[in-house]
């Protein structure tokens, strides 16, 4: 009988290991479901509907024909595109090069890849500012990485606690072992774009040896426009990292692209650990024709659609009671029940951040088409009023 024994044999980081889960863990789409779980684009990514074969028609060129051959591994055409993309000039007159950037699959890869590059197991550490993005704390987990946490500051600003940040990073104990930095903005799920002259003040801490790594998966969302992202940045603080995604304003979540823009050392730290070929063919095609003019002008037109909703969601959810108990105060309880209801009865899933830091009684609900959200908030209202009708 072979001596295996699971338990002893794997990691003890890894046995432990919570994954990423997300609200169709609990829930199967039947095909008729309004998913406003995941922040996906509701109006699809900025593609014709019937691209062409072979590079013929509109649309991504999809040379069928040489998929027996390995995909370029270091994607300079596409990497030129996101450079074209992000160098607005907004905050600095220098510009953007390819060797700034690692392509990774989705933003999730660049998180792992900086926490195997710049943090050693079991003994280096992460700084986050809860509530933000669950991948942060599985990837440290995985690559056995204890985390720092330092909550935003209450709603509505969510902004920095910048005073309480930087004494950490000026301690002479704490320091040296705090790696990295991720700060989402525009936070994932508060919504809030950080303050630019807070990230400065981190970029600019005399003593700490470490990584700011600026999450921007939902920047072109910002208020702030196009010239929100600080990805150019990354050409004045070689200690800035910008991690982006075409899942979100992009519409493209099904290809799985990300990108980090970094000082030209860190960005060749990255692509010398990644895998050789870890963007395929078909996801670069893809990306480039939306990175295209033709696609830039779809991703606005698409953007602007869900802005309105946005706001309409702003205005009309204003007039919706909110998941508050008895003594008006915000619910786990009541946004569960709701969260449930909608999901098994109603056909809308959206997610449960009750548990984060700040969030009690909330639920996060992404902008979907104009009747998506039409459904969504009916069905909103109705599930609040049976499930306080059940509680009494």
């Amino acid at each position: 009988m072979s001596p295996f024994n699971l338990e002893t044999c794997c990691r003890p980081n890894i046995l432990a290991l919570e994954p990423y889960r997300c609200a169709r863990d609990d829930y199967k789409d039947d095909g008729t479901n309004i998913l406003l779980d995941a922040n996906e684009n509701a109006f699809g990514p900025p593609l014709p509907s019937s691209p062409g074969p072979s590079g013929t028609g509109p649309g991504p060129s999809l040379d069928l024909d040489t998929l027996h051959r390995y995909p370029d591994p270091h994607q300079p055409a596409l990497k030129s595109a996101l450079c074209a993309l992000r160098n607005t000039h907004a905050h600095t007159p220098l510009a953007l090069t390819p060797a700034n950037l690692f392509l990774g699959v989705g933003s999730d890869e660049a998180i792992d890849a900086l926490l195997r590059a710049f943090c050693r197991p079991g003994l280096d550490r992460i700084l986050v500012c809860p509530p933000t993005y669950g991948m942060y704390s599985v990837s440290a987990q995985i690559n056995d990485v204890s985390l720092v946490k330092v909550p935003l500051l209450p709603g509505p600003t969510f902004s920095l606690d910048l005073p309480a940040i930087l004494s950490l990073l000026s301690s002479p104990t704490e320091s040296p072992t705090i790696k990295l930095l991720y700060l989402c903005s525009p936070g994932n799920p508060t919504g809030s774009l950080l303050s630019k002259p807070d990230i400065a003040a981190l970029l600019a801490h005399p003593t700490w040896n470490g990584l700011v790594v600026v999450d921007e998966a939902y920047v072109d969302f910002a208020t702030a426009g196009e010239s929100a992202s600080l990805a150019e940045w990354v050409l004045e603080f070689p200690n800035l990292v910008v991690m982006q995604t075409l899942s979100k304003a992009f519409g493209l979540a099904g290809i799985r692209l990300g990108a980090a823009f970094a000082a030209e050392p860190v960005a060749r730290v990255l692509n010398n650990l990644k895998a050789p070929y870890n963007i395929s063919s078909p996801t670069a095609a893809v990306a480039e024709y939306a990175l295209s003019p033709a696609g830039l002008e779809a991703m606005r037109r698409n953007r602007g659609a869900l802005v309105a909703q946005r706001e309409r969601l702003v205005r009309e959810l204003g007039g919706v009671e909110g998941m508050l108990d008895a003594g008006g105060r915000p619910s786990n309880e009541v946004a569960v029940g709701v969260y449930e209801r909608l999901a098994e009865e109603k056909g809308v899933v959206v997610r449960f951040r009750g548990r984060e830091v700040g969030c009690e009684g909330c639920l996060r609900i992404t902008v979907g088409t104009e009747e998506e959200n039409t459904r969504m908030l009916g069905a909103l209202r109705a599930a609040l009023g049976e499930v306080r009708g059940v509680r009494g």
